[in-house]
């Protein structure tokens, strides 16, 4: 792939994570129904593994389904919770020889049973491979995860396990369930939307922000690179001047 040779693999985030937006318009333009859409958009998600592992990026972090996803229709919620079921039965074992860590951030015991077990086993069976991590937001949002951990460091308070003064970034870090996972350096978001719709929040903070109008399902390996190449045009600068960046890196 042509467009692979373009980028410098000593400038590749060590995280990305992805909004995968855009299923149902998808399938409405395809005159199907929206869980049509979903299901071929896994074959998206294989895409964007496939090409985080090219160029190794250590960490790839899906929105798969947040906790305002729960106001959807009853049939498509149901239809959301099987397929992931099914994908992460299905794809395991592969996952497993392509040497990929299957972790997951939110709210799992308020998902179904067969579904919050699906990601358990897929954890245990994986957890102890040196690839990629596949990061699945499941139940997620970014207020939940902020709002949890307000509330145990507020038990530790209250048990004198810490002071109030002690509380720093790095702490808040420690209590949100992306604890021990770097903050991305890039986002993208698909479909053409421009927001960030609660998606780890306090961990976006000095990201780098991709929107395109492709829809998920058709998100392939050489829209993931695309999104890199523009990454890799930026400047971060972390509330430095340019100058400073260039001094430094003398």
């Amino acid at each position: 792939m042509d467009i692979l040779k373009n980028i410098n693999l000593i400038n590749v985030p060590k995280h990305v994570a992805i909004i995968m937006d855009g299923n149902g318009r998808w399938a409405q333009k395809q005159d199907k129904n929206r869980i049509f859409g979903h299901n071929v958009g896994v074959e998206s998600v294989r895409e964007a593994l496939k090409a985080a592992q090219q160029i190794k990026v250590k960490y790839l972090t899906l929105y798969a389904f947040s906790t305002e996803n729960w106001n959807r229709p009853k049939e498509e919620v149901d239809a959301l919770m099987q397929l992931l079921v099914d994908t992460i039965s299905n794809e395991v074992e592969s996952l497993h020889k392509n040497n990929v860590v299957v972790r997951t951030i939110g709210d799992l015991k308020s998902l179904p049973g067969n579904c919050e077990q699906a990601m358990k086993d897929a954890y245990e069976k994986t957890k102890k491979n040196t690839g990629i991590h596949l990061v699945l937001a499941l139940n997620y949002s970014g207020r939940w995860d902020i709002q949890n951990a307000i509330k145990k460091i507020g038990q530790k308070i209250k048990n004198k396990g810490i002071d109030i003064e002690d509380i720093d970034t790095t702490i808040v870090s420690d209590y949100l369930s992306t604890k021990g996972i770097p903050d991305p350096e890039l986002m993208i978001r698909t479909s053409g939307e421009y927001r960030i719709s609660n998606f780890l929040l306090w961990e976006l903070a000095y990201t780098e922000l991709y929107f395109t109008d492709i829809l998920w399902p058709d998100f392939k390996q050489e829209h993931f690179f695309k999104a890199i190449l523009d990454y890799q045009k930026r400047e971060r600068r972390f509330g430095k001047t340019s100058k400073q960046l260039q001094e430094n890196n003398k």
